[in-house]
């Protein structure tokens, strides 16, 4: 018997063997289009030959009674690394006739990271960091785009802070909140004016699918090479004015990040037996838990300033105590009817994203399990 499960293992190791040698000539090829793609100025991510591709994969997946999940599964991690191979080969330079482009704040994590993409798409890339001042003159002479990488606290002193910048030059803004720090371009600066936001971390892999928000401030026609050199790095635009972006991070980001830090705290402070608490929790209790620890492993400024730095998070807030108070209401009362006709009213404000964030969170949850 155990002959003949090694001879069956032996035959699975051979085709596990011939799978890694298909993945490499794959990868190979992944090159080839990068290099392809790099030379014709055309973006990593094309969302219709993914889908198409992958219908296509799912389809003969089925014809042959394997999992179209699976295949699926498989080739999105294939593509994945697909997109962090190209991300390293180099990109077309959509405006080789821009002078040097000036990061403030670049040797930070973003500003890294928009350095790295710049060179990467040609062009001539140089920091001016806090230490760096006395040379500030000299490295803001004649820049064609001035990108501000800072800490939110210090965005808008530095801004103020700038020079007198050529007419041409571009001013962009990496910040999380926009409308004071796009006041404040708008007012150091009588040219081109664009702020962007990056919804990701810098330590992503690749810029295929990651977020970019943008705003714009003034001259549009200037900057809309950059708009397409991040199209061209695989990065989603989406343009929004700064009023409306703000008072949607103020939802997306504060209000979430501060009951994130809340519940942290109160874990902290009842002394939780964080390993027991992990033994127990099954992958969506785990996946919830690794959510609030992952805040807690970045930088405290950076977190302290996307909740109080804008005006607007503070309110929101304080409306977030009151209904979660007027929930608890509901316990204290031991009134499940209401907690129930509540329940019932927040799923039929959800509609159909109910049952779409069901068989995605699903769909998480299998990976998360693969993965313990």
């Amino acid at each position: 018997m155990e002959a003949k499960l090694n001879l069956l293992r032996n035959k699975i190791d051979t085709f596990d063997k011939m799978i890694i040698q298909l993945l490499a000539k794959r990868l190979s090829l992944v090159s080839e289009v990068g290099q392809f793609k790099s030379e014709h100025g055309l973006p990593i991510y094309d969302p219709e030959r993914e889908a198409s591709m992958l219908a296509s994969r799912r389809q003969e997946a089925k014809s042959l009674g394997i999992s179209p999940d699976l295949i699926e599964d498989l080739l999105r991690r294939l593509m994945r690394e697909s997109y962090i191979h190209e991300n390293n080969k180099g990109f077309k330079t959509l405006y080789p006739a821009l002078r040097s482009i000036v990061i403030i704040g670049g040797y930070g994590q973003m500003g890294s990271l928009f350095r790295k993409m710049l060179i990467l798409s040609g062009y001539q890339v140089n920091i001016l960091d806090k230490d760096d001042w006395e040379r500030s003159e000299e490295l803001l002479h004649n820049p064609g785009m001035v990108i501000i990488s800072v800490p939110i606290h210090l965005t808008e002193k530095i801004i103020k802070k700038l020079p007198t910048l050529p007419q041409d030059c571009i001013l962009v803004d990496l910040c999380s909140i926009k409308r004071l720090p796009m006041q404040a371009m708008l007012s150091a600066h009588t040219g081109p004016v664009l702020g962007i936001h990056p919804m990701f971390g810098a330590d992503v892999g690749s810029l295929a699918k990651q977020l970019i928000i943008w705003c714009n401030g003034r001259k549009p026609h200037a900057y809309q090479w950059f708009i397409e050199q991040m199209k061209i790095w695989g990065a989603r635009l989406y343009l929004i004015n700064n009023i409306e972006h703000d008072q949607n991070m103020a939802f997306i980001q504060a209000l979430r990040h501060f009951a994130t830090f809340a519940y942290g705290l109160h874990l902290a402070e009842e002394k939780i037996n964080l390993k027991k608490l992990l033994l127990l929790s099954s992958p969506i209790y785990r996946l919830e838990l690794i959510m609030v620890g992952r805040l807690f492993a970045q930088d405290a400024q950076l977190y302290a300033d996307i909740i109080i730095q804008s005006e607007n998070n503070l309110p929101l807030i304080k409306r977030y105590y009151t209904c979660f108070g007027k929930a608890l209401c509901m316990l204290e009362n031991g009134d499940k009817q209401a907690f129930i006709k509540n329940f019932k009213y927040v799923a039929n404000w959800f509609g159909d994203y109910a049952k779409q964030f069901l068989s995605e969170s699903q769909n998480m949850l299998h990976f998360a399990n693969d993965n313990l």
